[in-house]
């Protein structure tokens, strides 16, 4: 069966301001795609200029708004400046994506403080900064909507990320906290969680790795696109979090809920094998972790034969009126043939 794309179902808004940060490649640049493709005007923010300008140039080959500003989210200033100047070139910001991320593959007591520290700048403060210089701009309008792009890792911690999972659950942390505040100022600002699975980016090309092998991500793997029709949806819909794909769901409901011991002793296991390839790392591959590679690497990994374009339980978690149908369609069905058999 052909799910048809959660793009289909958003209603009706006008085309907005968006930003989004590491748009330069994997998942923000397949957002600021999937964006720029409902007629938003797209900001583009990350610290690699030639996957920026890349991003820029697709934007607007295909009749597309984008602006492109260098920038270390780390950098909170910085991350202010480039508000500032989005809304001065493009106009009052709708929506902010925070997306940027970096990571290290590494048992913890091999990983340095230095590296810890920078992993956690970006991956949290750098959500912080964001939300920080959304918010200054949307509470005086009393409008628009922070999408922060979070993981399955958020509740359900792996091993050899340590700084990464703790990175996203205090992404969590300090979303949940301030969605109170803005209930309690009954704020018409929205902010939102998207809960990613494994996805198919660069990341683990150029992730920094300790690992005796290449890193992947844990299967079943999902392409960005998959990501990026997600975090549009979120930006037009009123859900406090929504989790892509099944794997996700498990994850958190089953791994972290319902059975964490259970998980814990599976992942002791599997945990390592699962991050890696069967290839020997490449000892002299560049890193992003300080620095941005230089290069333009675009949406996708190296997992394109592997990664899956769709899934069922995206679709159904953001058709719930259609799948209410089938269920009844469905229901209907075992009662007819149950009347038959009785007769």
């Amino acid at each position: 069966m052909r799910f048809p794309e959660p793009m289909r179902s958003q209603p009706k808004v006008p085309p907005r301001v968006v930003a989004i940060t590491g748009a330069s490649a994997g998942v923000g640049r397949a957002a600021a795609l999937a964006f720029s493709a409902r007629g938003d005007r797209v900001a583009l923010l990350a610290r690699g200029t030639e996957g920026l300008e890349g991003a820029r140039r697709e934007i607007e080959s295909l009749g597309g708004t984008a602006l492109a500003i260098p920038v270390d989210v780390a950098d909170g200033a910085a991350v202010e400046a480039a508000a500032a100047r989005i809304e001065a070139e493009l106009g009052p910001i709708d929506v902010w994506t925070n997306n940027a991320m970096v990571s290290v593959f590494s048992p913890f007591k091999e990983i340095t403080i230095e590296e810890f520290r920078r992993v956690t700048e970006v991956t949290y403060l750098g959500q912080v900064h964001g939300t920080m210089a959304a918010l200054k701009r949307m509470l005086p309008r009393d409008r628009g909507t922070i999408v922060q792009v979070g993981s399955a890792l958020a509740y359900r911690s792996i091993p050899l990320q340590s700084a990464y999972c703790g990175a996203k659950a205090a992404i969590r942390g300090f979303t949940d906290s301030i969605r109170c505040e803005l209930g309690h100022d009954r704020s018409h600002v929205r902010i939102t969680m998207v809960q990613m699975p494994a996805l198919n980016t660069p990341q683990f090309g150029w992730t920094r790795n300790r690992m005796l092998h290449e890193a992947q991500p844990v299967p079943p793997i999902f392409q960005p696109e998959v990501a990026a029709r997600a975090i549009v949806w979120a930006s037009l819909h009123a859900r406090r979090e929504l989790y892509v794909a099944w794997p996700t769901v498990k994850a958190i409901v089953f791994g972290s809920k319902l059975a964490p011991a259970i998980g814990d002793r599976v992942l002791g296991r599997t945990g390592y094998e699962d991050q890696q390839t069967s290839e020997p790392r490449d000892r002299d591959a560049p890193d992003n972790l300080f620095a941005p590679v230089r290069a333009d690497r675009g949406a996708h990994g190296a997992f394109d034969g592997r990664a899956k374009s769709r899934s069922p339980e995206l679709w159904a978690t953001t058709h719930p009126a259609w799948l209410l149908v089938a269920t009844a369609a469905v229901a209907s069905g075992v009662v007819a043939i149950a009347a038959l058999l009785v007769h």
